[in-house]
């Protein structure tokens, strides 16, 4: 059954064996995709990365290996600019890679139990890595 739908290349010419198309399988196009990540996998040849995405049509999460090529027309659309977007290990929103702005430790609380109002509790300390955008978004990963 061919997809013609628009904004998916319908041409499987030249797609390397065991690349899948960078579109949703659900609605079957890639014209509301946000791209989650973008990794090269062990062992695979340079033009083949495992791409993760989300549709903004239906909402169902994919990651799959994929043709460099095919994430490159996705990527190319003006729309791809709201989210963070992690390449390689870089994060980069609105199209910028974002830059390491300090560095936190943070503390979590859990009480032990749930049954009594008791001062104990579970404590977790963590080191986390502040990140900001030139827009100025920023977030903390644990590093």
């Amino acid at each position: 059954m061919p997809l013609e739908t628009p904004g998916f290349r319908p041409d499987d010419t030249g797609r390397p064996p065991g690349a899948l198309p960078v579109m949703c399988g659900r609605c079957g196009t890639d014209a509301q995709l946000t791209i989650r990540s973008v990794s090269h996998p062990p062992d695979y040849p340079p033009d083949i990365v495992m791409v993760s995405h989300t549709c903004g049509r239906c909402g169902r999460f994919s990651e799959h290996t994929a043709w460099l090529a095919d994430l490159a027309g996705v990527l190319a659309r003006l729309e791809q600019t709201g989210d963070v977007l992690i390449l390689g290990g870089h994060y980069l929103h609105c199209g910028q890679p974002m830059e390491k702005a300090g560095s936190e430790h943070r503390r979590l609380s859990a009480p032990l139990t749930t049954e009594t109002a008791t001062e104990d509790a579970l404590d977790v300390y963590l080191s986390t890595r502040v990140l900001r955008c030139v827009c100025g978004f920023q977030m903390e990963l644990p590093e």
